[in-house]
């Protein structure tokens, strides 16, 4: 399985050796018949040359032969063979007998009938008395092995001839003997071989270069865009989305790759609105879970805090009684010690006081009863909660900053709770600046979640980063001061969740904390009041 997978051929790499394979073939192909064609035109046209010379001899020598003039006849043979490319001229009578030749050993010599040279005219023992043969060339090599040429002349029976006194033939008699003309084709030989080599060369280069222009546009055409759509491919299954495939070109690749953004795009969107949904469902899941875990621990203090302050709230009224009783008795009497005694007394009333309001506080947290709610304008109740904490805030010198958007729309609450709640964080805010500042109070419209949002602001040191996650934790303080319960924030968050509403926290230290209330709008806001 992995050696196959190793040797998998690539649809561009089928295609590529499919083509070398195809153009291969054809140039070969081309080539065997273009040298067939040439080299049976070359020799026709050998052979028509050959006829040529031939006729040549035959005309050149006419008239010696009518008269008989072997002197002068051998000498225009031996001229003629003398010639470039002329191996040997011989003159045959009917009977086969060499009367003159170019090699003069072989003149009145009785050629071998069925030797290669003349097995072609005589394909019997008969002698020559025709010859009517269209192919009147032979080829053959000689006892050297040089590849030769020979063509044959008859020599007819002219009206002129059986009428010479000199050697007269019968008028029937068709033919008188024949010229041999033997060409070399050494030559010619050599030309065609360099043709063919050239011809190979030609044939090998065109397949090259055929082959490698091939190559080149699958590899441009097909095999980098289909390489493409497959790596995309692999992105894309890997989880890369936004991967999009360049579309290089209109045919049916470029189509593709088309196809392929587009679906990807779909997909992506549909993963993107999955992740989304699925987002904002685990924000909300991961809010109730909170909202639960907060309920639950605030509905077990409550009680933890209902129990206590139910089981302490007697004796400390009976203990406060017998406090005030005592010392209205002491304050009549006369001995030593009474003032010290009184004082004593006073003490203990105090701080059975002081003890009460924690227990009517512990009281209040822990008080499930629902809240008296109904429309109510933020404006209002912020109003009212700044002239309760105004006297307070001039004299830590502390300067006020107030921006209240108009036209807010009102809000479903219950108005002393959240008047409560921005007071809580009113006082907070003031005496995180016990050396003076600026708190701002604002209240806006938030358009997107359709609440009315109140913030309040100061300059103060700020709520270390550590401590910033307990701040809503009931009993929690980070004042020194011993009489602070720690339930301010908590009952204010309670007070908000019940509500139905937000409340959140935002600080630096050294560049002060903000806080921000934010509660359901009962209608739209108008344009005017958006922010």
């Amino acid at each position: 399985m992995e050696l196959s997978s190793k040797i998998r051929l690539g649809l561009a790499a089928k295609l590529a050796i499919c083509v070398i394979a195809s153009t291969a073939a054809f140039f070969a192909l081309f080539g065997y018949i273009n040298l067939r064609m040439e080299r049976s035109h070359s020799e026709e046209l050998i052979k028509q040359s050959a006829y040529r010379i031939a006729d040549v001899i035959l005309r050149s020598t006419h008239y010696e032969m009518l008269h008989n003039d072997r002197e002068a006849l051998y000498n225009i043979i031996r001229e003629l063979g003398s010639e470039n490319g002329i191996r040997r001229i011989r003159l045959f009578n009917k009977e086969g007998r060499i009367t003159l030749s170019t090699e003069t050993a072989e003149i009145n010599t009785v050629v071998d009938k069925n030797a290669e040279a003349c097995y072609g005219c005589h394909q019997q023992s008969a002698p020559l008395t025709k010859l009517n043969r269209k192919d009147r060339a032979r080829r053959f090599a000689d006892r050297q092995g040089h590849s030769v040429l020979a063509v044959i002349q008859p020599v007819g029976n002219a009206p002129e001839c059986s009428d010479a006194a000199c050697h007269v033939h019968p008028a029937g008699q068709q033919v008188l003997g024949v010229i041999d003309a033997n060409l070399s084709l050494d030559t010619v030989d050599v030309q065609m071989a360099q043709h063919q080599a050239n011809l190979a060369y030609f044939l090998v280069g065109a397949i090259l270069l055929g082959s490698a222009l091939a190559v080149a546009f699958i590899w441009i055409v097909v095999y980098r865009p289909v390489k493409k759509l497959i790596d995309g491919t692999h992105r894309v299954a890997d989880g890369d989305l936004s991967y999009r495939l360049p579309v290089g070109s209109d045919d049916e690749l470029g189509d593709l790759a088309r196809s392929f953004n587009k679906m990807t795009s779909k997909v992506e969107g549909v993963q993107t609105e999955i992740e989304e949904r699925v987002r904002r469902k685990t924000a909300e899941l991961e809010k109730i879970h909170k909202t639960l875990l907060s309920s639950e621990k605030m509905a077990s203090i409550g009680k933890l805090a209902a129990t206590v302050a139910h089981e302490i709230n007697n004796p400390l009224f009976g203990i406060l009684t017998y406090a005030h009783l005592t010392l209205r008795g002491v304050q009549k009497l006369e001995f030593e010690g009474r003032d010290e005694m009184a004082e004593q007394l006073r003490t203990i009333e105090r701080e059975s006081k002081r003890c009460g309001e924690l227990v009517k506080t512990l009281l209040t947290f822990s008080r499930q009863a629902p809240s008296q709610r109904e429309p109510q304008d933020l404006n209002t109740v912020v109003h009212r909660a700044v002239q309760l904490v105004q006297h307070k805030l001039d004299l830590q010198s502390i300067e006020l900053k107030e921006s209240l958007a108009e036209g807010l729309p009102a809000v479903e609450c219950d108005g002393n709770q959240i008047q409560q709640v921005i007071l809580v964080l009113m006082v907070n805010a003031s005496e995180a600046m016990p050396k003076g500042g600026t708190l701002e109070v604002a209240t806006e419209f938030d358009a997107a979640s359709e609440q009315g949002v109140v913030r309040v602001k100061d300059t103060g040191p700020g709520i270390p980063q550590d401590v910033l996650p307990r701040i809503f934790d009931p009993f929690f303080t980070t004042k020194e001061d011993q009489n602070r319960t720690g339930l301010g924030l908590a009952v204010a968050a309670s007070i908000i969740e019940q509500h139905a509403g937000e409340i959140t926290v935002r600080s630096e230290p050294g560049e002060g904390t903000e806080f921000r209330v934010a509660l359901p709008a009962t209608a739209a806001v108008p344009a005017g009041a958006r922010r």
